[in-house]
């Protein structure tokens, strides 16, 4: 098998039997991206300097190439969040992810497609143009964190970074059959993230199993004191917990999550999969999360009022696109705005921005975004009485299989339903993952997303890896 098809676990250990070497690994993925990416375009732009790392490799680097989303920050190279209106913007400095990330040894490999500043469940709304799912070109990745999925499930990355705003790792995860996890708000540093909703977003990782999602959590988790946010919690070795043990664990199952509208495929690989959990020892409960209904709504609410706030920051003055007015015989700096934020921003960020500015207005504060602060407190007290009597709660990742290119591109109510299963662990802080799960008639992936108590990644890892052993999903490969 080709070096690029495989795991950053197994390229370690042949890296460690002197069978290979980073730069031969590296090679690999650059050509194969020549020659795929072409079609699939998980890319935005490639590095000119792939290896980002100062340090020497030794035995216990991790020097694998990596995809890193366009909206985390790598100084002095071109971040954008793929919009026209940063276009230019290089950094002066490294996200604390990235600077982790050169301590371990990776390689840059480029920058990957997403939705503008992360608005999106497709990655059609990127500047520079659609992202393609790799087992189907015809289909969407998922987004925002589409191009870091598609990269690792067409093999043009071993591993990629993404964020999660409100599903933006696990949903594209499931798209592509890929492993996405959302760790638990303040286990990764913030710091270099180009904001979208400060209260929702989590960096993590996109990978080929669940061993490498362990291995690269290990890498970005930590307490960082340059993002208030941060929690200052001992990190675990997180492959410790990659043991095929679930005998006795109590797994709920939310009756809001199995309703009218799930695709039918969907529902069967999630049935059959709480099955073969069950075959392993897992014990089984319904449980109920009552203020479910109501997420979609409250998560739009939060998530575009702080979205209006954070980007009330790119004015074009210091970095980014500037647009002078044309034909007037005087302008102001309100003019400069205006025409730069109007030509810079594309249509569903201008969406989001005003939907964020009328939620914030006077007026309409107490109506609209107090009153969904109030209920994002209910969703999280359904999860804490939950966790109260479960280890962990399994549901599907997505109520679908990925749709055509297109299919609800003109209809934004229908684009923010693909996230109603991701949206409330972000409410609620807590960690989730998404695993492959199965396939569809039409031979696109199937993905069981699976949630715990915070900073319990251990066990979404416990279970995660106990499902990946006992089943075959994660070995069903892309042809590319």
């Amino acid at each position: 098998m080709k070096l690029n098809a495989l795991t950053a676990h197994e390229i370690l250990d042949l890296i460690k039997d002197k069978q290979t070497t980073p730069q031969a690994v590296l090679d690999e993925v650059q050509q194969h991206i020549k020659q795929s990416d072409k079609d699939v375009h998980a890319y935005v732009r490639l590095a000119k300097n792939s290896n980002i790392s100062d340090v020497s490799v030794d035995q216990n680097a991790i020097p694998i190439p990596i995809g890193i989303k366009d909206n985390i920050c790598i100084k002095g190279e071109e971040t954008t969040c793929c919009s026209k209106l940063l276009t230019g913007f290089k950094p002066p400095y490294n996200a604390t992810v990235i600077e982790k990330l050169k301590a371990s040894g990776a390689m840059f490999v480029g920058h990957t497609n997403m939705d503008e500043f992360a608005f999106g469940s497709s990655t059609e709304n990127s500047f520079y143009g659609v992202t393609h799912n790799p087992w189907n070109l015809e289909c969407v990745p998922g987004g925002s964190s589409g191009g870091s999925a598609a990269a690792v499930a067409a093999n043009e990355a071993i591993w990629a970074i993404g964020s999660d705003t409100g599903g933006s790792i696990r949903q594209p995860a499931s798209f592509c059959g890929v492993v996405g996890l959302k760790p638990t708000y303040g286990r990764v540093s913030r710091y270099g993230l180009i904001a979208f909703a400060s209260s929702l977003d989590q960096i993590g990782p996109l990978t080929k199993d669940v061993t490498d999602s362990a291995l690269l959590l290990n890498i970005l988790a930590g307490h960082d004191s340059k993002d208030s946010t941060s929690v200052d919690q001992p990190v675990p070795d997180y492959t410790k917990a990659l043991t095929k043990d679930v005998k006795n664990l109590k797994i709920g199952v939310p009756k809001e999550y199995f309703v009218e509208g799930m695709d039918a495929e969907v529902k069967a690989s999630v049935m059959q999969s709480i099955e073969v959990l069950k075959q392993c020892g897992a014990q089984f409960v319904d449980v109920s999360l009552p203020h479910t209904e109501y997420a979609v709504a409250t998560y739009y609410i939060i998530a575009t009022a702080e979205a209006s706030s954070n980007l009330a920051r790119f004015d074009s003055v210091q970095y980014g696109l500037r647009q002078n007015p044309a034909q007037k015989r005087k302008t102001t700096l309100v003019d400069m705005y205006e025409e730069s934020r109007s030509v810079g921003f594309g249509e569903e960020a201008k969406r989001r921005i005003m939907l964020g500015t009328y939620s914030l207005s006077s007026g309409y504060y107490d109506a609209y975004y107090l009153k969904g602060l109030k209920v994002r407190t209910l969703i999280k007290n359904d999860f804490d009485k939950a966790f109260e009597s479960v280890d962990a709660i399994i549901t599907p990742t997505s109520p679908t299989t990925a749709f055509k290119i297109g299919a609800r591109a003109k209809n934004p109510l229908d684009m923010y339903l693909s996230d109603i299963y991701t949206i409330s662990a972000n409410l609620s802080g807590i960690p989730g993952i998404s695993i492959p799960c199965g396939f569809s008639k039409e031979g696109l992936p199937i993905g069981l997303q699976i949630l715990a108590k915070p900073f319990d990644e251990e066990m979404l890892f416990r279970i995660a890896y106990t499902f990946e052993q006992n089943t075959e999903w994660h070995k069903k490969k892309v042809g590319f």
